[in-house]
């Protein structure tokens, strides 16, 4: 496999400089470990920008734009000069990933009458398709996720190994005696486009109304969406996150790893809760919150990178 960079990145549509020989790669790397026959990044600035690209052996190397006057390549090598080089080396990984994807439906997959899979779809060994179920254009399913019923997945979504979707909430009501009586979760989950859930994530259905995750969010492994839970557009869920019934999360939201947001609360667009936080309130737009119980620590925060999780610009 041979790659030509600047030929993906015009094909991509992005805007760069470049400087030393143009030349091709066949494979990725990361900046400490590159040869001279691999693509590779650097998204550092300053002193530690200088001393990796200085010290990589990387064939074509991705740097920030504000490096060009700065740094030259070593002969034979390529420095192509970017705004956001992390994001650009994503891109052409994905780039290249999609040219090798894989589809079909296995053989070993349990797939319901009544559900729908849509086309260039990938259905792994053991995977579940329930009653009522849908499966958008050109999304993975993995090795034994379950979407158990009345589940909508959309197009391009990610659904990685033991990923569970569409099972019964946890609600009961306590009869004077003290039994406790089931809640019948009769509603569905329905997640929207370019979604991805990782591996053992578990997503309830809803009881009166549907369980949604927005279009283009990312959800971590290990993470508990609880049923009437609505999550919006391109939000991060990391790893250990756990989300009460009938709580609302706003657009590009971030959550840290372990945290918890109690049932029946809403959370803005734009916040941040850090990690181990325990969110008992409404959080307003653009917060940034952490601790047990969690409070607004905005004005605390002094890293850009922070507040670029969530899409925030520092104000």
């Amino acid at each position: 496999m041979e790659l030509d960079v600047e030929s993906i990145l015009s094909n991509l549509g992005v805007n760069y400089g470049s400087q030393g020989t143009k030349r091709k790669v066949k494979g990725i790397s990361s900046v400490k470990e590159a040869t001279k026959d691999e693509l590779s990044f650097c998204w550092y600035e300053g002193e530690k920008g200088i001393s990796l690209i200085s010290n990589s052996k990387a064939g074509v190397l991705l740097c920030k734009k504000s490096m060009e006057k700065i740094i030259r390549p070593k002969e034979g090598t390529q420095f192509l000069f970017l705004d956001n080089p992390r994001l650009v080396f994503v891109k052409i990984m994905n780039h290249i990933l999609n040219k090798n994807k894989i589809v079909g439906i296995s053989t070993r997959a349990a797939i319901s009458d009544t559900a729908k899979i849509g086309s260039g779809c990938y259905i792994g060994d053991f995977a579940i398709i329930g009653e009522n179920c849908e499966v958008g254009d050109n999304t993975i399913i993995g090795q034994g996720a379950r979407l158990l019923q009345n589940c909508f997945i959309g197009n391009n979504c990610i659904i990685q190994p033991g990923v569970t979707i569409g099972a019964d909430g946890f609600a009961f009501e306590r009869h004077t005696t003290g039994e406790l009586e089931r809640f019948p979760h009769v509603k569905g989950v329905k997640i929207g486009n370019n979604v991805e859930i990782c591996a053992n994530s578990s997503i309830a259905r809803g009881s009166l109304s549907d369980t949604l995750i927005g279009e283009g969010s990312k959800i971590d492994a290990l993470v508990h969406i609880a049923h009437n839970v609505v999550i919006g557009k391109s939000c991060e869920l990391t790893a250990g996150t756990i989300i009460g019934g009938s709580t609302s999360l706003g657009d590009m939201c971030w959550t840290g790893l372990n945290s918890t947001l109690k049932d029946n609360i809403k959370v803005g667009n734009n916040v941040i809760v850090g990690a181990g936080a325990a969110v008992i309130h409404d959080v307003i737009d653009g917060d940034v919150v952490a601790g047990v119980p969690a409070k607004s620590i905005k004005d605390k925060v002094k890293s850009d990178m922070l507040f670029l999780m969530a899409g925030q610009k520092k104000n």
